[in-house]
């Protein structure tokens, strides 16, 4: 294939081989033209001189004086510059002005001679042996009267002989010759200025449109700032000047449309980015278009690198490619709930898959959108367990104080030692009612003051607040027969409400006890965690008991969660004493850990902000 030119290149060539052509075509019938008209009007004048002496040579013959004829003809022939032959009826040379007549060959078949005897003007233009260059020859009839009368009693005359007049073409040939240079360096200076000038047009036509072409590359390239028909006015064209506004109408009203599009995509990956719920679209050959970074995270994959891998090396989920492999199929939209395995444990999906169309309704793909209900599943798991402990928690102390009273009424009444029991019986589930009454009252209260920031922290010496913990559980480890330690630093301070932190460590303190068998120990540590100075204060309390299963650790903070029911009930918990520590942590901008084996003890650590004093 051809490499395209410029315009110019294309336009130029073309204008100079044009007017060459026409040069040469001028030239060539303007050189044959005179040529022609020359040679025409040296036959007339060739003609006009035979004609002049016709009459001389007519008498000289008529009288037989040959002699004076040839003596005649040689002075003419040198005073005109012009060979003069005369020939007889016979074809013979009678007399010629530059050659012997008695060595020349018999004419009265050459062309020019055999016109004349035909009685017209002969003409002929030909190469002559004797002279040896080309020559111009024009003959006329001499007529001799008749001295008898013809048959039909007519007089006349009848051609007898012929004059013959010739000149040499050579000097028309070297003048022609001149003329030819003088006509090929007229026309080499006319192709000169002729190229010049054809230059010079055809870069004023083809500069604005290289101009243009250069404002169109911008414009490929997505750069609309220049404008095309300010350089077009100067020297354009009419038909340039109008493409150049049509240019630019086109680019402003592209520039607009682009800008459009940037916004409003922008505003969609925006969108996209933002969604909670994974969302990933795929093309008809289940090829990932794209995914936003909710999708990326839940699949583990990169999202740059993701477009244009096969959905099965994204998607590792059997029910979802079929749902994607069924859409793709049918067309139909999908509304499915999915279990999706993961490393943390099992993910619940609620999909949505949709087909996706372009802008003339073709279908090109799908696009699954997977809202995550894991919370959402686990929270009415929550629930429904709330639910049940609650009513559980309540209805255990109602049913046993309900119970005793019926079996008072019954009769039991008049028996004192069984009245008194069944009556210690019903205060204490009575009180046990009352405490996780107060407990649910509590853990309320402590939430709505942290959720309108009306618990104050103040910054204070963390070790009497743990001191006041230990006292007041002192008894219930005395009872249990558990050994209880302090290990805090005198300089160590809390931003914490006293009140709330104390009653946190009570909790967490009354756990380790009730969870520890005789001769265990609780240990509360505070120690300093961050730079030199410190930035929080972690604060361990460490049991040496039972401990708790792994497979409860996630759910231990929750209200009425008990990892062992039975015990926990036959110790008097109500389920709500680590729930209030968690809020009470959150409600010193803190959190609460847990980490516990079976057999070897728990260990709960209550992080808050705090520092060393200095």
């Amino acid at each position: 294939m051809l490499k395209p030119r410029k315009l110019v290149w294309q336009i130029f060539p073309a204008n100079i081989l044009t007017i060459l052509i026409t040069v040469i075509a001028i030239g060539w019938y303007g050189t044959t033209s005179v040529r022609e008209f020359y040679l025409l009007d040296t036959e007339a004048d060739l003609e006009a001189r035979a004609k002049l002496i016709s009459g001389r040579v007519t008498e000289y013959l008529a009288e037989g004086r040959e002699e004076k004829l040839r003596e005649y003809v040689v002075r003419a022939g040198r005073e005109s510059g012009t060979r003069i032959t005369v020939i007889s009826e016979d074809g013979q040379v009678v007399a010629d002005s530059n050659e012997n007549p008695k060595v020349m060959d018999n004419h009265r078949h050459r062309l020019e001679i055999e016109k004349a005897f035909a009685g017209g003007i002969g003409k002929s233009r030909r190469f002559s042996n004797t002279l040896d260059e080309m020559l111009l020859y024009v003959a006329i009839p001499l007529r001799v009267p008749l001295q008898q009368v013809l048959e039909n009693g007519v007089s006349g005359e009848v051609v007898s002989a012929v004059l013959r007049t010739s000149v040499s073409v050579a000097t028309l040939e070297k003048t022609l010759a001149a003329i030819k240079i003088r006509i090929g360096v007229g026309a080499m200076a006319i192709m000169f200025l002729a190229g010049i000038i054809t230059l010079l047009i055809s870069r004023n036509i083809s500069k604005p449109l290289e101009q243009m072409t250069k404002s169109a590359e911008r414009f490929s390239r997505g750069d609309f700032s220049e404008r095309m028909l300010p350089m077009a006015r100067k020297t354009a064209s009419l038909e340039v000047i109008t493409l150049a506004s049509s240019m630019d109408r086109m680019a402003e009203l592209l520039d607009e449309k682009i800008q459009a599009i940037i916004t409003h995509r922008n505003q969609l990956e925006t969108v996209f980015s933002s969604m909670v719920e994974a969302v990933i679209a795929i093309d008809t050959e289940e090829r990932v278009i794209s995914l936003n970074d909710a999708a990326a995270e839940l699949f583990d994959v990169d999202r740059k690198t993701a477009p244009g891998r096969i959905v099965q090396q994204i998607v590792r989920n059997v029910n979802l490619q079929q749902q994607i492999s069924h859409t793709l199929a049918s067309k139909e939209c999908l509304e499915e709930e999915i279990v999706f395995h993961d490393i943390d444990g099992d993910r619940f999906l609620q999909t949505n898959i949709v087909t996706l169309s372009n802008g003339i309704g073709e279908n090109v793909g799908v696009l699954v959108v997977m809202n995550d209900v894991t919370k959402l599943r686990r929270l009415e798991n929550v629930r429904r367990d709330f639910v049940a402990n609650v009513s559980h928690e309540l209805r255990t102390p109602i049913t046993s104080i309900r119970g005793y009273v019926e079996t008072l009424l019954d009769g039991a009444l008049d028996i004192r030692e069984d009245a008194e029991r069944f009556l210690h019986i019903v205060l204490r589930q009575s009180e046990r009612l009352t405490t996780i009454i107060d407990d649910l009252l509590a853990l309320s209260r402590i939430e709505e003051d942290s959720k309108q920031d009306q618990i104050r922290l103040k910054k204070g010496p963390l070790r009497p607040v743990i001191e006041s913990a230990i006292q007041t559980c002192q008894l219930k480890a005395d009872e249990a027969g558990v050994k209880m330690v302090i290990d805090c630093a005198d300089n160590i301070l809390v931003e914490m409400n006293t009140t709330l932190l104390e009653q946190a460590l009570v909790n967490l303190l009354i756990n380790g006890i009730t969870y520890s068998k005789q001769g265990d120990m609780v240990t509360v540590e505070g120690v300093v965690s961050g730079d030199d100075q410190g930035n929080t204060v972690r604060i361990v309390v460490r049991d040496t008991g039972c401990g708790i299963a792994k497979k409860h650790l996630p759910r231990l903070f929750e209200r009425f969660y008990r990892s062992d029911k039975a015990r926990s009930r036959t110790l008097g918990g109500t389920g709500l004493g680590l729930a209030i520590v968690k809020h009470i942590a959150q409600a010193h901008n803190g959190k609460i850990e847990v980490a516990s084996e079976e057999g070897k003890g728990s260990e709960f650590t209550l992080i808050v902000k705090g520092c060393r004093q200095s």
